[in-house]
């Protein structure tokens, strides 16, 4: 199967062009809504949420704009301890207020990164990573966090397949990352990963140590074929890998097939 290949260039542009248009689309999706809605499986409600957001994007903006500003270590469970300290220190939550501020930062993001290279290296709240992959970061984030809040109020969420593309840069990076010491341990597997229409890629696990690469190093033995979106909600950790399977978004086959529901569960969502 072959897939369209765009140039860095293109690329770079659609991503920018996607991190101002989510920001925008926040304005409308957080339109006149009750900010203490809670969202579902989550202890935030939705004007925490957006606050979340706001913080981040602003914090994001800044890393483009060359400024540094440390934010935990790196690891899943300080990154949620240092979000949890920032929520508290920003006690705005008017929607429609933060809603602004979550566009005003993704375009000043936009702005600052537009100029530049993209190879600019990056100390980024998940360690270092250049600024264009800290851009798929951003993008990604906000689709997270958009689709909580969406699914929250019932309302449309913005992620779609060609978004899901541009944020792999970053959840590629962020595999090695987030994998669960827990669940990974001994875990020995190479598995190819196939996005229908956006590509794929390898992900190798040598006695619980995770290797991403564009090819397999080895036959794989498992291969999963699986609709994008699913693949950013289950990556995400807002799908159940038994849910997308039942939805016929997933399918696998190989030398040990069976290993694929288990396969989102080898990592923390970031």
């Amino acid at each position: 199967m072959t897939f369209p290949q765009h140039s860095p260039a293109a690329t770079r542009t659609a991503l920018l062009e996607a991190v101002t248009a989510v920001g925008d689309e926040a304005v409308a999706l957080l339109a006149d809504c009750r900010g203490d809605t809670r969202i579902p499986n989550a202890t935030w409600t939705v004007a925490e949420a957006a606050a979340h957001l706001a913080m981040a994007n602003e914090l994001m903006a800044a890393l483009a704009a060359g400024e540094e500003r440390p934010y935990g270590d790196g690891t899943p469970g300080a990154l949620a301890a240092a979000n949890e300290v920032s929520l508290a220190a920003r006690p705005e939550r008017d929607p429609a207020v933060l809603a602004e501020q979550i566009a005003r930062q993704a375009g000043e993001f936009a702005a600052a990164a537009g100029p530049l290279t993209g190879a600019e290296p990056m100390l980024t709240p998940l360690g270092p990573m250049d600024l264009d992959t800290l851009g798929a970061y951003l993008l990604t984030h906000m689709l997270a966090h958009l689709y909580d809040v969406a699914v929250a109020l019932g309302r449309p969420h913005p992620i779609d397949r060609q978004r899901v593309g541009l944020t792999m840069p970053f959840l590629r990076t962020a595999m090695p990352l987030v994998a669960d010491a827990r669940t990974a341990a001994g875990h020995s597997a190479c598995y190819r990963l196939r996005l229908r229409g956006a590509g794929g890629f390898a992900v190798t696990f040598t006695d619980g140590a995770v290797a991403v690469s564009q090819e397999p190093p080895r036959r794989p033995d498992c291969t999963i074929l699986i609709e994008p979106v699913a693949f950013f909600l289950l990556a995400l950790g807002r799908c159940s890998t038994a849910g997308a399977i039942a939805r016929g978004k997933v399918l696998a086959w190989g030398r040990r097939p069976w290993l694929a529901p288990a396969f989102p569960g080898l990592f923390t969502a970031p």
